[in-house]
């Protein structure tokens, strides 16, 4: 392997500990009453400290001091040295968000000038109540050769002497889980000095009650060299946690043999141990038994997803082939034709699992722009995140980063009120931000919530009839008054800030949502607080799609947005003063929208009689009802995008290929009840 592939696995193996560092700094705030544990600051540690030995390793410097001080602080909290606090807190988590930025300039390669560590680690030094890491110490780090032109007493070479060591070595089946070697370990050691490796193998169980997960064999290794013993700790730097391991010197007036006295011990049960006792290392639940995973690139997880939307395709091809034949339903070929279907099916919804990741790191980095934000606003915000481990797709995933950054921002700069007005207001001074995640009817939510004052929609309204952006006269529902919120160059900041006021940033929310087939909805209550509501499809490849017949065009549905479909009586529909038809379901008058209408394809109907009703559900939890001509079947359908060849067109979501060759729209359901409750109509030419 050459040493790039080495620096980049290293970066992405950063990425797991930076997570885990944030996980474990999130545990201890969420804990910070009751006292913390001990297992998660000795978590954080670990992170820390693996960080700075892989850092040393490629000679990046400043990340190699910065992360030894952050260790030193972190090792005074785990000794008891220091308490937990919520200033402490609040330097831990800025040291691990200098860590972050550390990494990400030394794996881009930039001069990283805005960087300057050297403050922080001072604030880190007092915090635990030592001298800041200089120069001079640096040579304690065990990592970075440092040259210095100091007059100092130097050994001669008569007086270094060799030193022995014995080292006592037990992999337990964590080390192995993660896809470490011990005969790499034994060469780098061997490359120290002269080495003697015995295996103890006095634990391996009989056959019967062997576990072939778990790891038996003990190491005793003699070592002779001239390197001081830091280089041996080194050698086992990145497995320290996942071993037992002790190493002890040796006299050196004992050549020749092992002068280990114990010959190699009878079978002894796994309870008696070997001679000299060593302490386990300290394993829960979380990594007991790490699973095995395999880090792929994400190209070839997108060639991947195409062939296997071109499966998808194919299976409906031949399916329509099948049924263009006449081929009878229970014939053979018909019966392995569907466990052809069911396959595809399976393959897809596996592969698209591989895609799929938890949406936890994009929360932590939300917290991070939550703290950010709160300092620069000068308010007190605590953000609470909820549903972590919710999986979506990846792509969704990256492009969520922006618009939730600037919710987030939005929430802090003009929701949460300063905290002598929160206290007047009888609220608790500090502000609360909730970003939860779930999914729901085959979509994914995501919810941020603040406890702050609401939207002022009079102060809203009153900007916009400012603005022109709306008339005079006009009367606003409360609703359209949160939808002003969307328009281009609004803002309610009477002066402009580092976070807003320059009229930029709702409107770029709702259009990077909409192009993920998403949608956004507003939910205030005046000084209680205000939650916005963003819903995405759970995948961006392939969908369950309903194939319509919509004036002649055959259109799909998706299926996550149909509440239930009906053929509607004469006497449930109604006409209203102005001309609009509604439905009578179940007591409830529901708005109709005539899809063959509102996309040009033919004139508005004057009776539904023998037209098909897709209940569908819109923004705010609303019920409008659809109009096709047909409904045809029910299929999964890959999910062509239009944006790039032909752009975008109001009402659809993208595009896919039929069994048939034939290319049908996809309707974006909410964007459709929106054209058809305004009374628009859209013209497509093909």
């Amino acid at each position: 392997m050459e040493q790039s592939d080495i620096r980049s696995a290293f970066f992405v193996e950063c990425e797991d500990l930076m997570e885990a560092l944030n996980e474990g700094l999130d545990r201890i705030e969420e804990t910070l009453d009751e006292g913390h544990d001990d297992e998660t600051v000795n978590a954080v540690f670990r992170a820390v400290h693996s960080i700075k030995g892989g850092a040393g390793a490629f000679k990046l410097d400043a990340l190699v001091r910065f992360a030894h001080q952050f260790e030193t602080t972190l090792d005074s909290l785990r000794a008891g040295r220091v308490s937990v606090d919520p200033p402490l807190l609040a330097l831990l988590h800025k040291a691990a968000d200098r860590l972050s930025d550390l990494l990400q300039a030394a794996r881009t390669g930039s001069e990283a000038a805005d960087i300057d560590p050297d403050d922080l680690a001072a604030q880190l030094a007092q915090a635990a109540g030592e001298e800041e890491v200089g120069e001079a110490d640096a040579e304690d780090l065990g990592f970075v050769p440092m040259r210095l032109d100091l007059d100092l007493p130097v050994a001669a070479p008569d007086e270094v002497q060799s030193g022995r060591y014995s080292i006592d070595f037990s992999p337990t089946r964590a080390l192995y889980a993660c896809g470490n070697d011990t005969s790499i370990l034994f060469r780098v050691l061997g490359d120290l000095g002269r080495m003697e490796v015995r295996l103890d193998r006095s634990r391996l169980p009989d056959f019967d009650s062997l576990d072939w997960q778990e790891s038996w064999l003990d190491w005793h290794l003699t070592l002779e060299t001239d390197e001081p013993e830091h280089q041996i700790d080194e050698v086992f730097e990145f497995v320290e946690d996942l071993c037992r391991l002790e190493i002890r010197p040796m006299p050196l007036e004992a050549p020749g043999p092992d002068p280990e006295p114990e010959p190699d011990p009878e079978p002894d049960p796994p309870a008696s141990g070997p001679a000299a006792p060593r302490k386990a290392p300290v394993e829960d639940g979380r990594n007991a038994s790490p699973r095995a995973t395999v880090r792929v690139e994400l190209d070839r997880v997108d060639r991947l997803i195409n062939i296997v939307g071109e499966l998808v395709i194919n299976q409906a091809m031949l399916s329509q082939c099948v049924q263009d034949e006449g081929v009878p339903p229970r014939s053979p070929v018909r019966n392995r034709l569907d466990d052809f279907r069911n396959l595809a099916r399976e393959i897809q919804e596996s592969v698209m699992a591989i895609r799929a990741q938890a949406i936890k790191p994009l929360f932590q980095r939300m917290s991070r722009i939550a703290r950010e934000a709160s300092e620069i606003a000068q308010k007190q915000i605590r953000l609470v995140t909820e549903g972590e481990s919710t999986e979506v797709d990846k792509t969704v995933i990256e492009r969520l980063a922006d618009p939730l950054t600037h919710m987030i921002r939005n929430a802090v700069d003009h929701g949460i009120e300063p905290a002598d007005r929160r206290l007047h207001l009888g609220k608790p001074p500090v502000g609360l931000i909730t970003l939860t995640a779930a999914h729901r009817s085959g979509r994914v939510l995501i919810e941020i919530k603040d406890d702050g004052g609401g939207i002022n929609r009079p102060r809203v309204l009153e900007i916009a009839r400012g603005k022109g952006l709306v008339a005079p006269e006009a009367q606003l529902t409360e609703e359209e008054i949160d939808g002003l919120l969307f328009m281009p160059g609004f803002s309610t900041a009477s002066v402009v800030s580092d976070l807003s006021g320059r009229g930029v940033g709702m409107d770029v929310v709702k259009s990077a949502i909409e192009s993920l087939g998403g949608r956004i909805t507003i939910a205030s209550d005046p000084g209680v607080g205000t939650t916005f509501t963003i819903s995405l499809p759970l995948t961006l490849a392939v969908l369950d799609g309903m194939v319509v017949d919509v004036g002649g065009q055959t259109m799909v549905v998706p299926v996550s947005a149909i509440v239930e479909t009906l053929r509607p009586r004469p006497t449930d529909i109604h006409v209203l003063g102005s001309g609009d038809q509604v439905v009578a379901i179940r007591g409830s008058l529901v708005p109709i929208v005539d899809c063959g209408s509102i996309f040009g394809f033919r004139a508005p109907v004057r009776s539904y009689g023998e037209s098909v009703l897709l209940l569908v559900e819109t923004a705010r939890q609303k019920l409008c009802a659809l109009v096709v001509d047909t409904i045809h079947d029910q299929r999964q359908v890959v999910i062509k995008g239009l944006e790039n060849g032909y752009g975008r067109i109001p009402g659809v979501a993208a595009a896919t290929i039929l069994g048939d060759g034939r290319i049908a729209l996809i309707i974006a359901p909410e964007e459709a009840v929106d054209i058809g409750t305004s009374g628009g109509t859209f013209s497509m030419e093909f």
